[in-house]
């Protein structure tokens, strides 16, 4: 998800367990707690800072997206808490590990994908069903700050509900996402899904014999072939990753790739990034001629 979800899951988070008859030191080290751990595992940007190689792409969202690394993070804030708030509630702990559980989660579900094994397995995770930036969860966070303030509800219940709603959002989404990829996984050899901003449309990018096709879909409604993709599945791919190591990486890190082979390039692309005649995940060299 996008840093404003995450930052509107946090603040969700808070208000979830903020208690009033708690004290004021004990509220800001929740606020505070609950906010940077629902931002904490995308402290992996930094590594643009010494990316030579071009592993970027793996290094994001890789290791401290892991739920290994969920009670380390828990146990910073834990002391963190202690050595600047000077609150030393194992409350604190759990909440944190419980926003760093979510980032981690729902980073599952957008088609960027997430190392959620690692360091034990190297998969990206990735279901394809809500997009990275889902205005749903917006709506459904700033609604409920707006039942707290303007009608006066209890802020505890509202998040509750909240939480509730976007969980039902999310089985929701999925459930057609399934449903979707089991119509179009025996057509084609490959079969990636990648959600829409419109909930319940997605696309479906299928792979078989060097095409690969994007396909709008809806449950409902009438799916549309969109684009057709040849790939050069033949091409020597190995100058293209000597010149380009960022494309090897690309190569790995996406469930398939669009080749392309003419007389101008030689490169690869994300399919499930394709709009507009053009993905903006494409790693390609220059031919010279």
């Amino acid at each position: 998800m996008d840093s404003i979800t995450h930052t509107l899951f946090g603040l969700a988070i808070y208000e979830s367990f903020k208690i009033k008859n708690e004290s004021k030191q004990y509220n800001r080290a929740l606020l505070v707690t609950s906010i940077s751990a629902s931002q904490i595992p995308d402290i992996d940007v930094i590594s643009k800072l010494w990316d030579t190689e071009g592993l970027y792409q793996m290094w994001h969202r890789g290791i401290t997206h892991s739920l290994v690394l969920t009670p380390v993070w828990s146990l910073l804030f834990f002391l963190l808490a202690w050595s600047l708030f000077k609150i030393k509630d194992m409350r604190i702990f759990y909440i944190s590990w419980l926003a760093v559980f979510i980032h981690d989660t729902s980073d599952l579900f957008n088609a960027w994908g997430t190392g959620y094994f690692e360091p034990f397995s190297t998969v990206r995770i990735t279901f394809g069903t809500v997009p990275i930036v889902d205005f749903v969860f917006w709506i459904i966070i700033i609604g409920a700050f707006g039942l707290k303030k303007w009608a006066k509800m209890n802020g505890r219940f509202v998040f509750k509900i909240a939480w509730m709603l976007i969980v039902f959002h999310v089985v929701v989404q999925s459930t057609q996402g399934y449903f979707i990829y089991n119509q179009y996984k025996t057509d084609y050899d490959q079969v990636a899904l990648s959600a829409d901003f419109v909930p319940s449309k997605f696309k479906v990018i299928g792979k078989k014999d060097g095409v690969v096709n994007v396909i709008d879909a809806h449950v409902i409604m009438n799916d549309k072939l969109q684009y057709t993709l040849p790939s050069s599945e033949d091409a020597d791919l190995d100058l293209l990753f000597t010149e380009r190591p960022r494309a090897r990486t690309l190569f790995e890190w996406s469930p398939f790739v669009v080749i392309v082979d003419d007389d101008q390039m030689l490169g690869i692309y994300d399919p499930r990034f394709y709009r507009n005649g053009q993905s903006f995940l494409f790693e390609y060299i220059e031919k010279v001629n």
